[in-house]
This record gives C-alpha cells, sequence and structure tokens, in this order.
C-alpha cells in the first residue's frame, strides 16, 4: 500500500480536483484506491454523495489522531489518496507523516508559489529524519495554455528544491462540471483532460515501481 497525500495550505489550488479525479484514475488502471477526505469542509464528501454510482470508496478522517490510524486501516488497498484541508497545519503534519509521497498542486502564480514555503520546509524536514520519507513533488494545476506565467512557473519552483511533475493540469471547465455532478473527467469526451490525468498516473505509478522497496518499508 502507498499513502499519496494531495497537500497546499493555500485554498484554490485544486487539491480535491486533483485528488478525485487522480483516485479514479488509479482505479480505472486496476488499482485498489481509497479516497480520504481529511478536510472538514468536506468537498470530497460532497461529490461522492452527488453520484450513488461513485465506484470509488470513501472515509472521511478530518482530526489528526485518526489519521495516524489511516495505515491499518487500509491495508487491502494499493492506494491511498489523502485530499489535504486548508490552513490546517496539524492535518497537514499528520498526513506528511504517514506518506510515502506528497504531491503540492500549485497554480502558476506567484501568491500560490510563496504559500508553499512551509509546506516545502516541513515536508523537508521530515525527510530529514526518515531517510527521504516521503518523496515530494511539485504537480502545477490549473494553468492558462500559452501565458507567460505558465512557462515561467518552472523556475519559480525549481528554488524550493523539490522535483516537479512533466504533466501539466490545465484550467478546463470539465474539471469543476464533472464534479458538480460526482463524476470525473473519466466519465466525459474530454480527450485533453483524459491525457492530463493518464499521464500523471503513469508518472505516479512510475515513482512508485522506482520505490517499491521504500513503500513496503513505510507502510509496514
Amino acid at each position: 500500500m502507498a499513502v499519496l497525500s494531495i497537500l497546499n495550505p493555500k485554498g484554490g489550488s485544486g487539491k480535491t480536483t486533483l485528488s478525485i479525479n487522480l483516485a479514479r484514475s488509479l482505479h480505472e488502471a486496476g488499482q485498489r484506491v481509497l479516497l480520504v477526505d481529511s478536510d472538514p469542509q468536506g468537498s470530497a464528501r460532497d461529490w461522492h454523495a452527488a453520484d450513488e454510482d461513485n465506484p470509488l470508496p470513501l472515509i472521511a478522517l478530518d482530526r489528526p489522531s485518526n489519521v495516524k490510524t489511516l495505515a491499518s486501516m487500509a491495508a487491502s488497498y494499493d492506494w491511498v489518496i489523502i485530499d489535504g484541508a486548508a490552513k490546517l497545519a496539524d492535518m497537514m503534519t499528520a498526513a506528511i507523516k504517514i506518506s510515502d509521497l506528497v504531491l503540492i498542486p500549485v497554480q502558476p502564480s506567484p501568491y500560490d508559489i510563496w504559500a508553499a514555503s512551509d509546506l516545502v520546509d516541513f515536508t523537508k524536514a521530515r525527510q530529514d529524519i526518515t531517510d527521504g520519507t516521503p518523496s515530494a513533488a511539485f504537480v502545477i494545476t490549473r494553468m492558462i495554455e500559452g501565458t507567460k506565467l505558465g512557462q515561467e512557473v518552472n523556475a519559480a519552483l525549481s528554488e524550493y528544491g523539490l522535483p516537479i511533475m512533466e504533466t501539466r493540469i490545465t484550467q478546463r471547465q470539465i474539471y469543476p462540471q464533472t464534479a458538480a455532478e460526482g463524476l470525473t473527467v473519466f466519465d466525459a469526451a474530454n480527450e485533453k483532460a483524459l491525457r492530463e490525468m493518464k499521464a500523471l498516473t503513469a508518472e505516479i505509478l512510475a515513482w512508485a515501481a522506482a520505490h517499491s522497496q521504500e513503500v513496503v518499508t513505510h507502510g509496514a
């Protein structure tokens, strides 16, 4: 089992959108996936409740003490995807401590890039005392194609010293449209959005293959 947390202290960074679509993408790739809503606002829970036929199991854990018990609760899954809470440092701390991989979604704006600073610092501090666990990487979200900020965001993020996923998640209306119905882009005919999610999933599965021993050790 691998625990993947999608974290950013700033609201509106695309955490829930990324969490639900990535969970569905891993499911479509044949993985057993548990989605965890750790945000008291319950956006992922609302999304899940909007479709009675949702193929993804979801649980709500919105207290740090509950997050600590997740590994034992989810042992039968291949992936646990944690949709992180905004502005709740204790929840993010708890999620980082049990994660194998942390994805930090960042919009291509200076405010979002600056807001990630404390999260990066804490993640690196955790890595220093755990031989590099969890792995962590940025993923650029809500990017508007062809804009100057979209082109320059890599240079700004590189100063944090964390890798950046090659896949960019573009700002598309299909993401909020499907979410409003309890669906994902896998339920819509939008090939560009599907390619984005499948490409990001392929990167994550490649990471898992390269770190399989570390994941087993951390999850033991």
